[in-house]
């Protein structure tokens, strides 16, 4: 008796109990439990537990609605489904459009309720697959090319395949090997590493702002014998007039050289820029270390050029690739200085910037740097090539501002800024103890050219 009551239902027909069979949607099936969503790259699953593990002739189907339509649809690949798993990638869907999914038991003619999944995109839900990685071997590098994650006709990273950021894990293959971590482009090449050595690698995908993927598989792979030929070092452009010089190193004798350059903006395209490299002019079969190309060859932009040598019979791989950007090559000419002295024994010094007047401040394109070194003029004096009394670093600004610099005494340096105020206040910053004014430093020399550096090139970045 329990067990048919299980299996139907009672009900009251004009006062007469009646046995009738459980309808469709009864609750005599429970709906699955723990379902979830997994998608890596344009592989999309959906997963959930059995409510009941002993029953086996149980099957499982699932819907999708789109939130803009309505309609609840069959989802593709999960009707009938006997497993706890269903693949859904087939179906074609907008992966920035917010979807739901339902998944119900069944067992003949009866089902279970329906099971919710929350509303969310594709694009959300998906993880970043470990990208495909191809190595090719030189003798003291190892050039990298990487395939984005995901299929190539795949919709899921087809509008970001060019953003994505590869970290790469290298290391030697031995037991002693220091591992070290670079970010690298889809193409690229690893330098400064031994001949006829085995190297082991791994590369991930980073999409920002959050999205990092998985490891690829570890390649190993072992560079070639040393090149007899070296390749050039160094490598420099320098502006002049209306032509630029293009530099490097070289110690061998009678070779000639050969100069190249890209876009650099497709290093970010995926697939192999080998191709697109071009000749620079007057820079193919140089003997000398340099070569002058005219500046129009360039349009503004960020270049990569490279540079390599040849004997006739032997040629070395090409030099690191070494960015160029128009935009910085800008000559400077010298800045007005003026001096006056003060009434304290103090020295008072006014820098204009290059061109610029009382009534007409110039706005360049970069911040100038002003290096300002003092010495004592007597008949004994020398240049203080060791120990110069003080480096400064100045920004000039867009507004109408003076700035000089009072020297009470050799230990002692102030920094004065003079604006166009009418109350003629003073705004100074002391040498001794401010830190973080942002306007100078204390630092010897190489400390302030360490900085111009790393100031450009966040400016390039």
């Amino acid at each position: 008796m329990l067990a048919l009551l299980s299996a139907t239902t009672l009900v009251l027909v004009a006062g007469v109990p009646w046995m009738l069979p459980a309808a469709a949607g009864g609750t005599n099936l429970k709906s699955p439990q723990n379902v979830d969503v997994y998608i890596i790259d344009d592989t999309f699953i959906l997963r959930w537990n059995r409510s009941r593990p002993s029953v086996r002739n149980v099957t499982f189907s699932a819907d999708y609605q789109i939130l803009e339509n309505g309609a609840w649809l069959q989802l593709p690949g999960c009707q009938s489904v006997a497993s706890t798993e269903c693949n859904f990638s087939s179906v074609k869907l907008n992966v920035y459009e917010e979807i739901k999914l339902r998944i119900r038991a069944e067992e003949g003619n009866n089902t279970s309720p329906w099971r919710y999944v929350d509303s969310f995109t594709l694009f959300e839900k998906a993880q970043i697959g470990p990208p495909k990685v191809h190595l090719e071997a030189e003798d003291k590098a190892i050039i990298v090319n990487i395939s984005p994650p995901g299929t190539k006709d795949g919709g899921m990273w087809a509008s970001d395949s060019s953003g994505f950021i590869y970290s790469l894990d290298i290391w030697k293959n031995s037991s002693s090997g220091e591992r070290k971590t670079k970010t690298v482009y889809s193409r690229d090449k690893i330098y400064e590493l031994s001949p006829e050595t085995t190297y082991c690698l791994k590369v991930r995908a980073r999409l920002l702002p959050r999205k990092t993927g998985a490891y690829s598989p570890v390649y190993c792979i072992k560079t070639a014998v040393e090149n007899k030929l070296p390749p050039p070092e160094n490598i420099q452009v320098e502006a002049k007039n209306q032509t630029y010089i293009l530099k490097w190193d070289y110690a061998q004798e009678n070779v000639t050289f050969y100069a190249q350059w890209l876009h650099a903006y497709l290093k970010k395209i995926p697939g192999d820029n080998s191709g697109k490299w071009k000749q620079i002019p007057n820079c193919k079969n140089v003997r000398t270390t340099q070569c002058v190309f005219p500046k129009n060859t360039f349009h503004k932009g960020i270049y990569l050029i490279r540079v390599r040598a040849s004997d006739g019979n032997t040629t070395s791989v090409w030099s690191h690739e070494e960015k160029f950007d128009t935009q910085l090559q800008i000559t400077l000419f010298p800045p007005v200085i003026t001096m006056k002295p003060t009434n304290n024994a103090s020295l008072r010094v006014y820098i204009s910037a290059p061109g610029e007047s009382e009534n007409k401040p110039v706005n360049h394109l970069y911040p100038l740097i002003y290096e300002i070194v003092f010495w004592e003029n007597t008949s004994n004096a020398e240049y203080f090539s060791e120990q110069p009394l003080r480096n400064l670093l100045l920004f000039t600004s867009e507004e109408l501002t003076e700035r000089c610099f009072i020297i009470e005494n050799t230990n002692t340096i102030t920094a004065v800024e003079e604006t166009n105020q009418t109350d003629g206040e003073h705004k100074k910053y002391s040498s001794q103890t401010s830190q973080d004014s942002g306007n100078y430093s204390n630092e010897d020399e190489s400390t302030g050219s360490k900085f111009s550096e790393e100031f450009l090139h966040q400016e390039t970045e």
